[in-house]
């Protein structure tokens, strides 16, 4: 079922959704790389007085995020359901990742994945 046809109560219903459609490494490193990227070059940019690197957020975060949901991991963003949902999501999974706990997300990925076939 495509994400914009679920339906969750809470966010809380919705993570352990999110976190399966990321189930695989090399999705939540390309999210990480793209996100950390754009977050960057636009606060390089608002530094030296230039709004429009703002932009470079969201593009290059979902610029490099998107495709990898289509070429790695085979399904559809969940923000195409869900937007803000997604980027509550993909901020908690980029600090999980960059306090160590990748593995506990892959483990919420494959209970959720085991659980939902």
């Amino acid at each position: 079922m495509a994400a914009a046809e679920r339906t969750f109560e809470s966010y809380e219903d919705f993570w352990p959704y999110y976190v399966a459609m990321h189930s695989r490494a090399a999705t939540r490193w390309v999210h990480l790389t793209g996100t950390l990227t754009g977050l960057a070059v636009a606060a390089y940019g608002l530094a030296r007085g230039r709004k429009r690197y703002a932009l470079a957020f969201p593009l290059i975060g979902y610029g490099t995020a998107w495709p990898a949901h289509f070429w790695i991991e085979g399904n559809n963003p969940a923000t195409f359901g869900h937007p803000a949902w997604s980027l509550r999501g993909d901020a908690q999974m980029i600090r999980m990742m960059l306090t160590g706990r990748d593995a506990e997300l892959a483990e919420t990925a494959e209970k959720w994945l085991a659980e939902n076939p």
